[in-house]
């Protein structure tokens, strides 16, 4: 097996998986409970708290654990536009977000709120200078992902950043594909939200955690116990917890090792690409991308076809965002970035993680000649 597919999902890495077993089995009281595993579960909780907030520059308690990426990105966008709804209802996100904030934006826009979406350029950025002149009286938040899962562009959030602070606009930021991958300070962003989701840095599925920065106004859209500073609230996952801190821990304590193999691969993998095979385009690559992720289009192949053949060959990668797998429609995000939707159709994601090695990129570069000549082969045959 060749795993190339870790914006997707992530391997629990083994030093988690220890760190974790001990609360799935003899220490597994609820943090809420006052007797001794209770409290052990609660100081396990609030160690993992205090681990987290130390990788992002946050404080300890400004930060709220979910279930995973997207659930923090409803609380963010629906708990801050409903409290500030009698200030103003517009909100400022981009046209390449994640479902989880598009679906959500899109609902605020059935209940009376106001979005207007960003564009981008070819390199899949946005324009700062779009977001202050999208700014109104009644502009109450702005939501623009860190990196996106389908390209891996990163987006210039510190100039939005400092924009939304000038204004007094609270900015939240889905950063569920940087976090782990490249440094994240929520201080040097100016974000007063930020998304994160543990199994995208081998972590495990089901966890998550949302940056609030002090005093930001935000209304919980749940109702229950008084858990999570009355923001989330229900029993906390602590085996989950204590594994989305070690994963992070580990993640931004090997980053630059991880960061310089990983930037080297993708590098040979794309030369090699172009070089060998015809009729292909790496999107993003003229932005700044975090050093995993390569998203390139095939013209006159389907990239579903392309992922059949290597499927067949144990090679495992994607045709975009794993949440929207089932859609015959091309990437909203490369249609945003002017990729003509014929191109768009034939297009792969490859995320490279920690272990993949030389020699699988090889081996992968050998199937892609083979499965792309044949694929068009058979494509021209069938056009005469």
């Amino acid at each position: 097996m060749i795993y190339l597919d870790h914006n997707a999902t992530t391997p629990l890495h083994p030093a988690v998986f220890r760190a974790m077993e001990p609360y799935m089995r003899e220490q597994f009281g609820n943090a809420s409970s006052s007797y001794r595993l209770g409290r052990s579960a609660k100081s396990a909780l609030e160690a993992s708290r205090k681990s987290i907030a130390g990788c992002l520059g946050a404080q300890p308690d400004e930060i709220v654990f979910t279930g995973g990426g997207t659930e923090s990105d409803n609380i963010a966008i629906r708990g801050v536009a409903h409290a500030l709804r009698s200030k103003g209802n517009h909100v400022i996100t981009s046209h390449i977000e994640h479902h989880a904030v598009l679906n959500t934006c899109q609902d605020l826009e059935r209940e009376g709120f106001r979005v207007t979406y960003l564009p981008v350029d070819s390199g899949g950025q946005i324009n700062p200078d779009d977001v202050r002149s999208h700014i109104g009286a009644e502009t109450i938040l702005i939501t623009v992902m860190l990196a996106n899962n389908e390209t891996g562009v990163i987006q210039p959030l510190s100039e939005v950043g400092k924009i939304a602070r000038e204004e007094q606009i609270i900015f939240h930021t889905d950063a569920v594909q940087a976090v782990g991958k490249i440094p994240v300070d929520v201080n040097e962003l100016s974000v007063d939200l930020l998304s994160l989701s543990g199994h995208k840095f081998y972590g495990p599925k089901g966890v998550g955690a949302l940056y609030v920065r002090r005093n930001t106004p935000i209304n919980p859209p749940f109702t229950g116990g008084h858990h999570e500073r009355n923001i989330r609230p229900g029993t906390e996952n602590v085996p989950g917890i204590v594994g989305l801190a070690e994963a992070l821990l580990l993640a931004t304590g090997s980053l630059p090792e991880v960061a310089q193999k990983l930037t080297g691969l993708r590098q040979r993998f794309e030369a090699t690409v172009l070089r060998k095979i015809n009729g292909v385009q790496i999107n993003g690559r003229s932005a700044p991308r975090v050093h995993n992720t390569s998203n390139m289009s095939f013209q006159s192949i389907e990239g579903e076809s392309i992922l059949l053949h290597l499927d067949l060959k144990g090679i495992y990668a994607s045709s975009g965002s794993a949440c929207s797998t089932d859609s015959p429609e091309p990437s909203h995000v490369l249609v945003a970035m002017g990729v003509p939707a014929g191109t768009a159709q034939g297009t792969i994601r490859f995320s490279l993680g920690k272990d993949n090695t030389d020699d699988q990129i090889d081996y992968v570069m050998e199937a892609l000649m083979e499965i792309t000549a044949r694929l068009r082969e058979i494509s021209s045959v069938r056009d005469k």
